[in-house]
């Protein structure tokens, strides 16, 4: 299982948001296409990956790939099932999940909270982290991204007492649906080593 955390700091949580400006709603867009790299292939649904959108330190969305139903990789459906989980989370009473549609659920849980739960290998992706092939292969890795604005420092202290390792994946700073996909091809390919199918 491949699990990842992406931070929202300005995502709206407002389930009457605009599918017609996802910018405006705190870069909603960003966390679209961090959904539609951690799930999408071609013409198929990653069925073990797990996804984890903070939004505003006040409200979490998990999608699980093995139950997804209805997702197809463009922003407009994407935000369109996160803003049916967020008319979900209105009625979701504290940290327990409320499902919105198949695959996806809704919490009023924050980051540090989400830290806690997790069980796997907890790895931050940093621009000025190590080399991600020095990372290995682990069994259940989960990577936590930030969307446009960096961590701040109370996200990175957590992270400094929770994270295994600080990881980048590559010489350039990248956007974070793009350093999902580079995550996805390294361990796709055995750390780069395999390439059959």
């Amino acid at each position: 299982m491949r699990q990842f955390v992406v931070l929202g700091h300005a995502a709206s949580t407002d389930p009457d948001l605009s599918l017609d400006d996802l910018p405006g709603a705190g870069r909603f867009d960003v966390l679209c296409r961090a959904v539609t790299a951690a799930f999408t292939l071609s013409h198929a649904i990653r069925e073990d990956v797990r996804c984890f959108l903070v939004l505003q330190n006040r409200l979490s969305i998990r999608l699980e790939g093995d139950e997804l139903r209805y997702l197809s990789p463009d922003e407009r459906n994407v935000a369109s099932l996160l803003k049916n989980a967020l008319e979900a989370a209105e009625t979701a009473v504290g940290a327990q999940a409320v499902e919105s549609t198949p695959g996806i659920y809704a919490a009023k849980r924050g980051f540090e909270a989400l830290l806690d739960d997790l069980d796997g290998t907890v790895i931050q992706l940093h621009e000025d982290g190590d080399p991600l092939p020095d990372l290995g292969l682990p069994d259940t890795p989960i990577f936590v991204l930030s969307d446009h604005e960096a961590f701040t420092d109370a996200e990175a202290a957590l992270l400094a007492e929770h994270a295994d390792a600080r990881i980048s994946v590559g010489p350039e700073a990248i956007h974070g649906n793009h350093a999902i996909t580079v995550v996805h091809n390294y361990l796709d390919t055995d750390g780069y080593t395999r390439y059959d199918r």
